[in-house]
């Protein structure tokens, strides 16, 4: 038998290709055409999925559009699993609301869809100066067609009606509303003792043995996760920049095309004497101001060097007299009323002119100072050029120097070194990396989509470069792990200091309790000879700094007989014993107080008939969502 293959080994071979390989082809491509066609299943409504790939896609157009509205919001916050599943929650919802609206025949009239349109403001840059609608701009600007754009509102209009029903017709009593509100401003005068753990720390005493067993009953909470030292690089327009060589004849050439950007103005110092005379005024009043100017200018023209004191003393000018009538420096730009403006930039350094007159009245003017118009050489504004012809040409590269850094980090997966000597870029490190970015982080280590990649497999196992992340507008990053470390649990050596702080707490605390439980039972039996602080009254919306457990048991309190006790178990800050005193009824709101809280009370009832009435729908279609819900982060 096995001589027949040894003799025959080339037939066999050649049997087994055309027998084995075009199995391989067609399960692996049928594999691969049946994942790729549905995706993974993440939701379903009424019997249709929603897959990973429509999830993926609409968190992506989500986080883009609030990019585009918040350009400095942080992005880990957009990419974290949270925020994430808010959009697939969002999906449901909106397939749900779909669905309801479908079976139940829900539609939008012509009309109103004409209204809206007519109505929308976004719309108008897309009519022309002919009232007409241009279909190209609309599609070019949004990537929709007119069509698809109204399918989408009518559709929406549509969902909107399906809790429209629901939310118009809820209403609330006078009676529920002023029970639920009496009850939510209701106050109570009490006293409360509080017992402090740390008052009974120092009655707690712990062996080494009491630590470890507290410790290997606690392991869980000395979880060390995983971490990675990592290098990275990270290409922007300003890196970018930095590479471009502009020559020294282009830069002259922009310098003389760009020459009067560079020009700088002549300016004027000019002060005035202002005698208000409105065009508007009577004539006669007109000619008492002329004539009181003519008086003024014939002074200043005899003694110039007096210009500042009469201006102080006579002009009308609030923001200026103080000053002498100083104005500053001023261009010509239309700053000042033209026939001012005309007047100052006609006299000489030191020369005063005739009237002036005005909107505002009869001006004297005298010219203090000029600056004249100065065009700085080439050599003074070269580096501004190179700088300015840089940027612009960088815009430009970005995009080029972008798909070459793409291709670099996935070619030569083994080093970040080439990439960075290409496009002169710096390797930073960083050790101790989370999966998850800590609060207040930036730059790449804050982007999620960027730690992701550097603990995937390929980064972790092989230490590859990452593929290239967009980290943030024009901003791309690739890295790779150094070193990785995998979650584990800290040895006891490690947080023995720790574990002593946290087990003298937890004793202490119980403490806390036991005394509080006895006093209570001691207060309760004999009110008399209950040594408490002095009484406050306390309201849900004025705690006066108590722990809101404590207002909530006071309010909560059994006040059929007074006074009443209660004990508060505030875990770790400890135990409360309240005595409430007496219930202080709520001062009667005023009429218009009344009418918004009515108000708003009907709005609480008509969201809470709206999600009753969503959970319905939500049965009634079979909407499920199969992921799991991300854990809430710890506080």
């Amino acid at each position: 038998m096995f001589d027949f293959f040894r003799k025959y080994n080339k037939i066999v071979m050649v049997f087994l290709f055309l027998l084995i390989i075009p199995s391989f082809i067609w399960f692996g491509v049928a594999d691969r055409y049946n994942r790729s066609d549905r995706g993974e299943k993440v939701a379903s409504v009424d019997g249709r999925d929603i897959t990973r790939p429509e999830w993926d896609q609409q968190h992506r157009l989500e986080v883009d559009r609030i990019r585009q509205q918040s350009p400095n919001i942080d992005v880990a916050l957009l990419d974290s699993d949270a925020a994430k599943y808010a959009t697939l929650e969002r999906m449901v919802r909106d397939r749900v609301l779909q669905v309801a609206a479908e079976k139940t025949n829900m539609t939008v009239s012509e009309d109103k869809l004409a209204r809206l349109f007519a109505a929308d403001q976004g719309l108008a840059m897309f009519r022309g100066a002919d009232g007409k609608f241009d279909r190209a701009l609309f599609q070019r600007a949004t990537q929709q067609t007119p069509e698809q754009y109204e399918a989408s509102v009518r559709a929406s209009l549509a969902t909107q009606q399906v809790l429209q029903g629901i939310a118009g017709s809820a209403f609330a009593t006078k009676a529920q509303a002023d029970a639920t509100l009496n009850a939510f401003y209701d106050r109570r005068e009490v006293q409360v003792a509080q017992l402090n753990p740390a008052d009974f720390a120092s009655k707690v005493t712990v062996s080494d043995a009491d630590l470890e067993a507290w410790y290997k009953d606690h392991k869980a909470q000395f979880q060390a996760p995983e971490q990675a030292n990592v290098e990275f690089v990270v290409l922007d327009v300003d890196s970018v920049k930095k590479n471009i060589a502009i020559s020294e004849a282009d830069l002259k050439t922009y310098y003389e095309q760009n020459k009067a950007r560079f020009t700088t103005k002549e300016e004027r110092r000019a002060s005035h004497i202002l005698i208000t005379a409105p065009a508007s005024a009577p004539a006669a009043d007109r000619a008492k101001a002329k004539a009181k100017a003519e008086q003024l200018l014939a002074e200043v023209k005899k003694t110039p060097a007096s210009f500042a004191d009469i201006a102080r003393k006579n002009s009308q000018d609030p923001g200026s007299a103080e000053k002498g009538g100083d104005l500053d420096f001023v261009k010509r730009d239309g700053t000042m009323v033209k026939p001012f403006e005309d007047a100052m930039f006609t006299l000489k350094k030191g020369e005063i002119s005739d009237l002036v007159e005005t909107e505002f009245g009869y001006h004297i003017i005298e010219v203090t100072d000029i600056k004249p118009e100065a065009t700085p050489s080439f050599e003074q504004v070269r580096a501004r050029i190179e700088d300015e012809a840089r940027a612009q040409q960088a815009t430009q590269e970005f995009a080029k120097a972008a798909e070459s850094f793409t291709d670099m980090v996935f070619q030569q997966p083994d080093s970040l070194q080439p990439v960075a000597d290409k496009f002169k870029l710096k390797i930073q490190t960083a050790n101790d990396v989370a999966r998850t970015p800590p609060a207040g982080a930036s730059g790449p280590l804050a982007n999620r989509k960027f730690l992701d990649a550097l603990f995937a497999a390929d980064s972790r196992e092989r230490k590859h470069n990452t593929e290239a992340v967009e980290v943030a507008a024009s901003q791309l990053a690739s890295g790779r792990m150094t070193k990785y470390m995998a979650a584990r649990t800290l040895e006891f050596a490690e947080v023995k200091d720790k574990v002593r702080s946290l087990l003298i707490a937890e004793r202490a605390s119980a403490l806390a309790k036991a005394d509080g439980e006895a006093k209570l039972k001691a207060w309760q039996a004999d009110s008399a000879g209950a040594k408490l602080p002095a009484a406050v009254t306390v309201s849900r919306l004025d705690t006066r700094s108590l722990p809101a457990p404590v207002v909530e048991g006071a309010l909560r309190a059994d006040t059929v007989k007074l006074p009443a006790w209660a004990g508060i178990d505030l875990g770790a800050q400890g135990y409360a014993v309240v005595r409430v005193n007496k219930v202080v009824p709520r001062e009667p709101p005023k009429p218009e107080q009344a009418q918004q809280e009515s108000g708003q009370f009907a709005q609480v009832v008509a969201g809470a008939e709206n999600n009753a009435y969503f959970e319905l729908l939500k049965q009634r279609y079979k909407a499920e969502i199969v992921v799991p819900k991300p854990a809430s982060p710890n506080p």
